[in-house]
């Protein structure tokens, strides 16, 4: 491959889902966190909550906006009209609310509608390094209309009893996206949250983790830290609200992690 080819596709967009079908296990903690140290890094982000919860919205501090991820998915909005800047540096948002909870229903005689967020992503992904979407923690229309955008996902696993649990099942929904409708799909890596070094527990599950999927689990592990709960509350990413704090340290190292292996 010439110099120059490998120039260009470290310059393409990478959009990677965040998801993970078990709930509380970082997923949103992760998607604010990791755009914001990303954009700390200097890259241009483009955060897109698939979440009806909306955290990743709040998370990022945007309160206020007019259009949100459902009126692209729904009412055909240009999606150019729904991006918001954010409390973080480099971080664009497309939010989220509770309007996306009955879209399973309203997209049912929909043709092609597992296409519908990648057909407007084409138009937006170029003007950004890194498109970060947050899934809801279930396998719905939004989080298979993600994974269907996406070239990759990251699969976070919390260090705690039954972390695992459910991880054939992700596996095999990943597979099958795979096979049917996105074959370029693959694992960004599997990151543990919640780790806490004086426990055994937290080691015992990476090793788990690290025998299940080998060489696809970051070296980065996110610790238990109460300033990573805290920031949410303020709108703010760890990054800003508290940059000395280990859990602001370790999703900086993860965000090179993440830069580091684009370019290999």
């Amino acid at each position: 491959m010439k110099i120059l080819d490998v120039f260009k596709k470290n310059k393409e967009t990478k959009i990677v889902s965040v998801f993970n079908q078990k709930g509380g296990v970082g997923k949103t903690t992760t998607v604010v966190n990791l755009s914001s140290a990303l954009g700390f890094l200097k890259k241009k982000i483009l955060v897109v909550d698939m979440d009806p919860q909306g955290n990743s919205t709040s998370g990022l501090g945007v309160e206020n906006y007019e259009n949100s991820i459902y009126d692209v998915l729904i009412n055909e909005k240009n999606i150019n009209d729904c991006i918001v800047s954010t409390n973080s540096k480099n971080v664009d948002l497309i939010a989220s609310n509770e309007d996306l909870c009955g879209l399973e229903i309203e997209l049912l005689k929909e043709e092609n509608k597992e296409n519908i967020l990648k057909n407007n992503l084409k138009d937006i992904s170029k003007n950004y390094d890194y498109v970060i979407i947050d899934c809801p923690p279930s396998l719905s229309i939004l989080s298979i209309n993600s994974l269907v955008a996406s070239n990759s996902v990251l699969i976070p696993i919390q260090c705690e009893y039954y972390a695992l649990e459910g991880v054939s099942q992700l596996m095999n929904t990943i597979g099958i996206i795979r096979k049917g409708l996105n074959r370029e799909i693959e694992i960004e890596g599997v990151l543990l949250t919640m780790y806490d070094s004086r426990n055994n527990l937290s080691e015992d599950v990476k090793n788990e983790a690290t025998n299940y999927f080998k060489q696809d689990v970051f070296k980065t592990v996110i610790p238990r830290n109460i300033r990573l709960a805290e920031a949410p509350s303020f709108g703010e990413s760890i990054i800003y609200y508290d940059k000395n704090s280990k859990g602001a340290k370790a999703y900086i190292s993860l965000a090179k992690e993440i830069i580091k292996n684009r370019r290999k």
